[in-house]
């Protein structure tokens, strides 16, 4: 299954950053988010990659065209260096598209740009490449296939700030006030599943989740799957920050490839339709 990447934004909100280099390839660590993002991707087995660039994408192509898989990897230094014995190995069976989609477009935008790219995947995989988890793919896979006639899926994250909701009447008065992690609000993660059938619904210009979702729902034909693990984006400097925090802790629950979920801590979903 084809794994789309939307690495073309400009991260403006990651400023002290995004004017050097794209948002995507922002390090969380020794590394960038994108390079975590993939190397989770290909752990569960989907190592062909769709680059859709736009900003900066000079940045992305250098790094992998580039890339050493030393400073990734344990290795043996030997001869004076003559001989290199890498111990381990993490993308030499990577596939990368890279496909330039413009600095300007939107997600929708960039998506409908790669279907030539896409024309053989009865269905794929897609994400914003700003965020991180520790689900289990597989099951949201199983998930979406349970479910004839979908058309997308996406990750959906119950979130756990300490905002409180407020709901009040057009007068002003206050009709109920919770914490937000009380109330039935999901967030839409940026992790996707989607058919072949995607682009009959997406029109030149439009935003993904926007104009070609409404068109879904008003069909029913998109689902969603709630997890109730770990998600962080890293979408502000203050993301960044708790995300750097986690890897010099050692607390690092996206890295699925070092620390396998057993399955029966795995928690099953009932089909949820949007």
């Amino acid at each position: 299954m084809k794994v789309v990447l939307f690495c073309g934004g400009k991260g403006t909100r990651l400023r002290d950053y995004s004017e050097t280099i794209p948002k995507p390839m922002v390090h969380v660590g020794y590394r960038p988010i994108l390079w975590n993002l993939m190397k989770y991707y290909a752990h569960y087995g989907h190592k062909d990659f769709i680059l859709a660039l736009g900003y900066k994408a000079d940045h992305i192509k250098d790094y992998f065209v580039n890339y050493d898989e030393k400073i990734s990897n344990d290795f043996v230094y030997a001869q004076g260096g003559d001989k290199i014995e890498l111990l381990n190995s993490d993308i030499h069976d990577w596939r990368i598209t890279f496909v330039d989609t413009g600095i300007n477009a939107n997600v929708g935008m960039r998506l409908f740009k790669l279907r030539e790219y896409l024309k053989d995947e009865e269905v794929f995989m897609a994400n914003y490449a700003d965020g991180l988890t520790d689900m289990h793919l597989p099951s949201m896979v199983e998930h979406f296939e349970a479910q004839p006639g979908k058309v997308a899926s996406f990750m959906t994250y119950k979130p756990n700030a300490s905002f409180h909701t407020v709901m009040a009447d057009e007068s002003g008065l206050v009709t109920s006030i919770q914490p937000i992690s009380y109330t039935n609000l999901w967030l839409n993660t940026g992790f996707f599943l989607l058919r072949q059938e995607i682009f009959d619904f997406i029109e030149y210009g439009d935003e993904l989740v926007v104009e070609p979702f409404q068109r879904l729902i008003e069909k029913k034909r998109l689902t969603t799957y709630h997890h109730y693990g770990f998600w962080q984006q890293m979408d502000t400097f203050k993301d960044k920050m708790l995300l750097d925090d986690m890897e010099d802790a050692g607390n690092t629950p996206w890295k699925v490839w070092k620390d396998e979920v057993p399955t029966q801590l795995i928690k099953k979903h009932d089909p949820i339709t949007i």
